[in-house]
């Protein structure tokens, strides 16, 4: 099973802070262990553990003239959760585990290459199994927790990417405050990222499909402030700055409302983006800004929204490879639809079937389609592309059964990009089970 960096292994790794993570994680884990008792039953009491079972199958049927037809692979996953509880006190003391182990059930060196699983680059086999083991230290101070190893981060510049079959995490320091009604404040420094389909920490890169960036240039470290601000139960704001060394930078502006309307309720989302290089810029330049909106309307078990995404500037929207960029187009299966100068309408109706007395029953429709596509590295322009998605999810709500998950999802995806451009058209099939079980 793959360890955690040691100390010479991540000063091998050309980070500045290389050697200072996995100090302070073993700081922070011998403070945990005190001689007094009692200071320990909040550590053990307020602990609890879950096994999550991840069974995924992804199907790419490549209907252009490609060399390779298809990626179809099926895989199970386990992701094991330990948390402990807080050591009693002003300054409370806690450790995370997370042990992941995917397992391969049907790939083969022409169809591999989903993500599932890593492939050797030799002869394109996907890997029998992979694990790792990951610990988290933290401390809690009222309502702000400081964490330090491994680490997840949700936010709208990097999204850690959940579509596959082991979550992707960073290692760094993270630490977010909510000691101010309504107010979430959030800061970290990520030296490291562990991909969904890795079992060791690498070096930051940025996003680069259809040769948009330098896809070999490489950061030491991603820096981020920002927070979250309720201001009723009917509007929250967003605004985040983040700093990938050398790289971009990336300013964040984000808007939720509500509105009761009639007998539903009108949603507005406004979503932007404003990024530059920074530093050495070793990807090249970045100049972009991208601005979204989508509006909604939910109505008993309906819910209705169109959206549109404009990308101006002279590049793409950069983000950083491995996760997801939180614009308008999130959790579209086959593009990201955030290539230079694009315009992208969106079209999406939800169903809960609660509403027809079928509860942990949901539906989607979606239709994406993106025009107005510059590609430099292919010296083209006016590009298209387009995606229908269709998903149909069911929590199952009793029974020796209950919580399992079932999740069934259906992409079309066509563009009129040049050859040797990424994003090939398919036809993609994606079936999930997903079931939590609680260990204590």
């Amino acid at each position: 099973m793959p360890k955690l960096p040691t100390d010479a292994v991540a000063a091998a790794s050309g980070s500045r802070v290389s050697n200072t993570l996995p100090g302070l994680v073993l700081a922070l884990l011998g403070c945990s262990v005190l001689p007094d008792q009692s200071w320990a039953a909040g550590f053990v009491e307020d602990s609890h553990g879950t096994l999550t079972l991840r069974n995924y199958y992804l199907d790419r049927d490549y209907k252009d003239e490609g060399a390779k037809t298809a990626a179809r692979e099926w895989a199970q996953g386990f992701i094991l959760n330990l948390e402990s509880g807080y050591t009693p006190g002003p300054l409370g003391f806690g450790l995370d585990v997370r042990g992941l182990l995917g397992l391969k059930l049907d790939s083969a060196p022409e169809r591999s290459g989903t993500e599932l699983l890593p492939v050797s680059a030799s002869d394109k086999r996907a890997a029998d199994e992979y694990s790792r083991l990951a610990p988290t230290a933290k401390v809690r101070f009222a309502q702000t927790t400081v964490k330090a190893g491994d680490v997840s981060i949700f936010l709208p510049f990097a999204f850690a990417s959940p579509s596959r079959l082991l979550p992707q995490t960073f290692r760094g320091i993270t630490l977010s405050s909510k000691d101010i009604d309504g107010l979430s404040l959030n800061t970290g420094y990520i030296d490291r990222i562990n991909r969904r389909d890795s079992t060791d920490y690498q070096a930051m890169g940025i996003a680069s499909p259809n040769r948009r960036f330098n896809a070999t240039a490489t950061t030491s470290h991603l820096a981020y402030v920002g927070g979250d601000y309720q201001v009723n139960k009917h509007l929250s704001l967003r605004v985040y700055h983040s700093e990938v060394a050398d790289l971009y930078q990336q300013d964040t502006f984000a808007l939720q409302h509500d509105l009761p309307l009639g007998d539903g309720v009108l949603t507005s989302d406004l979503r932007s983006f404003f990024s530059r290089e920074d530093g050495s810029a070793k990807a090249g330049p970045v100049d972009n800004r991208n601005l979204s909106a989508l509006f909604g309307y939910r109505l008993g078990g309906h819910r209705f929204s169109v959206g549109y995404m404009h990308s101006s500037g002279d590049t793409a929207t950069p983000y950083i490879s491995g996760t997801e960029l939180m614009g308008m187009s999130e959790l579209t299966m086959s593009s990201d639809f955030l290539n230079a100068k694009e315009r992208t309408w969106q079209a999406i109706y939800d169903y809960d079937f609660a509403a027809a007395g079928v509860p942990g029953l949901k539906g989607r429709l979606r239709y994406v389609r993106g025009d107005n596509i510059a590609l430099a590295a292919f010296n083209a322009d006016d590009r298209k592309e387009r995606e229908f998605q269709m998903e149909l999810g069911y929590v199952i709500q009793s029974g020796p059964l209950k919580n399992l998950g079932l999740l069934a999802r259906k992409s079309i995806y066509r563009n009129d990009f040049p050859g040797g451009a990424a994003f090939r058209d398919e036809n993609q099939t994606r079936f999930l089970v997903l079931y939590t079980l609680p260990i204590w």
